[in-house]
This record gives C-alpha cells, sequence and structure tokens, in this order.
C-alpha cells in the first residue's frame, strides 16, 4: 500500500517520501511556505503542532527556517496535564526542539496550566485560547488506534469534544496511556485552520488511513473529523 493508492477526498493533497528524514525536511518546507503566506497577509501566523517524539525532527527542521519568526506564535494541538519540567511534557519538547535559534523569537503558547484538577486546569486553558484568532497553519499527527491531538477512541468527553458546535475551545480528556491525564483543542478550533498537514510514518499509520478515509463514525477513529480540505497528508514508510 502507498499513500498514492488511497482514495483522496477533493481538497486533500498527498505527499510521500522515502524515508522519515525527507519527511521532516518536507513538512518543514511546506509549513514555512504556508506562515509566510500567513504574515504576508495577516502580518501575523498561529502555528499550532502536535508533541509526542514522532515530529521532533521536523521541528528541528522548521527551526532552520527563514521566517520572520517575532511575527509567529507557536500553539499546541494537545498537552499532557504535567508541568514543564516534567520529560512528557508536550511544550517543554517544542522549546527544546523547535524555539532554538532565530526560532526563539516565536511567542509559545502553552495549555498547561497549574490547578487542582484536570478539569479546572482545562478551563483556565479554555479561557486563554477562546480568545486567540484563527490557526494559519495546523501540524498533526496521529495514532495506530485512530486519534489525533488528544481526541482518543473512548474517553469520556470524545463526543463533546468532536460536536461542530462544541462551545469550548479546549477540554479535558483521558489517554489510554501514561500519562493519561490531557489538555486537547476541540474540533472547532481544529477544523476551523486555514491549513492542516498530517503528517504520519509506517505501514501501521498508513493503513488506519485508509480504514479513516471510508465511511464511519469520527467516534471509532478520530482523525475522520479532520480529513477534509484544505488538508495534506504526508508519509513516509
Amino acid at each position: 500500500m502507498s499513500l498514492a493508492s488511497l482514495q483522496m477526498p477533493l481538497g486533500v493533497t498527498g505527499y510521500q517520501y522515502e524515508a522519515a528524514a525527507q519527511l521532516a525536511e518536507g513538512l518543514a518546507l511546506r509549513v514555512a511556505e504556508a506562515l509566510r503566506v500567513a504574515i504576508s497577509e495577516r502580518g501575523r501566523a498561529l502555528l499550532v503542532v502536535s508533541g509526542g517524539r514522532s515530529p521532533v525532527a521536523f521541528f528541528e527542521q522548521l527551526a532552520q527556517q527563514a521566517l520572520p519568526w517575532k511575527q509567529v506564535q507557536v500553539g499546541l494541538a494537545d498537552e499532557r496535564w504535567v508541568p514543564l519540567d516534567d520529560p512528557a511534557s508536550n511544550e517543554a519538547l517544542v522549546r527544546q526542539h523547535l524555539l532554538q535559534g532565530a526560532a526563539a523569537e516565536a511567542c509559545m503558547i502553552g495549555l498547561y496550566r497549574p490547578a487542582e484538577s484536570l478539569e479546572q486546569a482545562a478551563h483556565l486553558a479554555d479561557q486563554a485560547i477562546a480568545s486567540l484568532p484563527a490557526i494559519d497553519v495546523l501540524v498533526l499527527g496521529m495514532g495506530d488506534d485512530g486519534h489525533t491531538a488528544s481526541l482518543f477512541p473512548h474517553s469520556p468527553l470524545l463526543d463533546e469534544a468532536l460536536r461542530a458546535d462544541c462551545p469550548h475551545a479546549v477540554l479535558p480528556m483521558q489517554a489510554p496511556a501514561a500519562p493519561q491525564q490531557r489538555l486537547t483543542l476541540t474540533l472547532p478550533v481544529l477544523a476551523a485552520a486555514r491549513l492542516s498537514l498530517l503528517a504520519i510514518q509506517g505501514p501501521a499509520k498508513l493503513a488506519t488511513l485508509a480504514r479513516a478515509l471510508q465511511p464511519g463514525a469520527a467516534s471509532e477513529l478520530p482523525i475522520r473529523a479532520l480529513l477534509k480540505a484544505p488538508l495534506q497528508l504526508h508519509w513516509s514508510p
């Protein structure tokens, strides 16, 4: 199976690479191009990325791109509810691998908030994120189970987070793996991005993507809710 063998929805484009290193470089070039367009049109750009170890090479490639980084805001599609000094922190990962060199001039907008409970932390993050403009460039990943951001199948608040009219920008979410307590942007915020890019690696994730492109409920494979134009799919074996 290859990316080219999948039937893409109208307005969805696919990019296939020989290896992960080429994917990271190609993704960085596409994202940088879209950020330049946003800055040219609106004077600033809001980039939202996903965490985890998979995008590290992409972050390091993007940090090397020639951009007016002072005009870029960087946010997160999801976060583990852990402090910034925890190795599992997505914000710490982004600061370490993306906000380096010239890219350190970008403004980081984190989701983590210290609070007495995950629900209170989500409420505080929701209040802060709700005032942001629409996302200019959204870079997502996907798990073998079809989750994206921290929209996990069978999570108690998944149906609420996937509502097109969900009134919250951020909701608490429970992941099946530690650290289980997460914060995630909701579907209305993610779907409003001017450009979305989905980056995945390996045959297992390609098989999941093929399933997600077939008709079915987004609650089974949450990535389904975001497989719509304008979207770029980036894949390497």
